[in-house]
């Protein structure tokens, strides 16, 4: 990249809450070593029981900041693409935008664009990278910055730091440590592109491995798997969308798994052993899975010490659809 010292003219590219903490330390930076000079976002979508338009969370924060905000429905727009070369941006900052930038984008500004991604590249490209590092059992992950390029998420790689992923971990505390981990790093890096001191990597394409948007048929516990397997998928899907299963038919996701090493000798796996206020225990092909939540479908989330009360004599029932 072409080195500079002179501030850049910056427009964001961010959509949900993990981009927040990258917008809020560009235009909060003590430093204030450059300059936002628009935030582009999704468009309101439909949201909740009265599915009215909301804002994506990017959008929200940019209007207290005063900045101007762009919602173009794709990238490829055309009007859209003369707004940006209008805007004469230095470089383009995309945070878990929601769109892959095409060429053409990407060659408006001098410095082209760059990237904020919760893995460590080229291991989990894709939609979905924090949610399946937890469910695949990883106790390392990272943040990436990486150079934009048309294909998804395999530019070269200009910074990249690991974190450990903590035994407690969930999505939800993961996504927000990565997403402070990653801001703190998008400065790090902009203060090193100024003054020359990236050395860009290729990424190994040997070595790449996918994260594809998490489905329904993905969040449905299989008993057949060890308690372990899925206790990291009940972790990688706290709180949303949930690892889920079925109690007498009826819907139910479980969260504040615990893998308890002894097998249950003659229990089918599903079956719940034990159901007391320290949790629920279920028989799984290996291990014993201790669950310390639940939530049952149109209920709220609930300890386990709260839903045995209105639902007694669990125990010896068989979690799973034929249940």
């Amino acid at each position: 990249m072409v080195s500079q010292v002179k501030p850049y003219r910056i427009l964001f590219f961010g959509s949900p809450e993990f981009a927040i903490p990258s917008l809020r330390a560009l235009v909060e930076s003590p430093d204030k070593e450059d300059e936002v000079i628009g935030v582009v976002t999704q468009p309101d979508r439909p949201k909740g029981r009265g599915r009215q338009p909301a804002p994506p969370p990017v959008k929200e924060l940019a209007l207290k900041y005063g900045l101007p905000v762009y919602q173009p429905e794709t990238v490829k727009d055309e009007e859209f693409l003369e707004q940006v070369e209008r805007l004469a941006p230095d470089l383009l900052v995309v945070v878990a935008f929601g769109q892959i930038l095409p060429k053409y984008l990407l060659e408006i500004p001098p410095f082209g664009g760059i990237n904020v991604h919760p893995s460590l590249l080229p291991k989990y490209r894709g939609a979905a990278p924090i949610h399946w590092t937890l469910i695949r059992g990883e106790t390392v992950t990272g943040v990436t910055i990486m150079r934009l390029s048309p294909r998804m998420d395999s530019g070269e790689i200009l910074f990249q730091r690991a974190i450990s992923i903590e035994p407690e971990d969930t999505f939800g505390s993961l996504h927000d440590k990565l997403a402070i981990f990653g801001a703190e790093m998008l400065l790090e890096t902009l203060h090193r592109m100024k003054r020359g001191m990236l050395n860009p990597v290729s990424q190994d394409e040997s070595l790449a491995t996918y994260a594809p948007k998490i489905k329904k048929e993905d969040c449905l516990i299989d008993w057949q798997k060890s308690a372990q397997e899925i206790a990291n998928l009940i972790r990688g899907l706290d709180p949303k969308p949930g690892a889920y299963t079925y109690l007498e038919g009826r819907l139910l996701k479980l969260f504040r798994p615990k893998v308890i090493p002894f097998t249950a000798k003659n229990s089918q796996p599903g079956t719940i052993l034990d159901a007391k206020k320290e949790g629920l225990q279920v028989a799984t092909s290996s291990g014993i899975l201790l669950v310390k939540e639940l939530q049952l479908e149109g209920k709220k989330r609930l300890p386990v010490a709260e839903f045995i009360k209105g639902h007694p004599n669990l125990i010896g029932k068989r979690l799973g659809k034929e249940g």
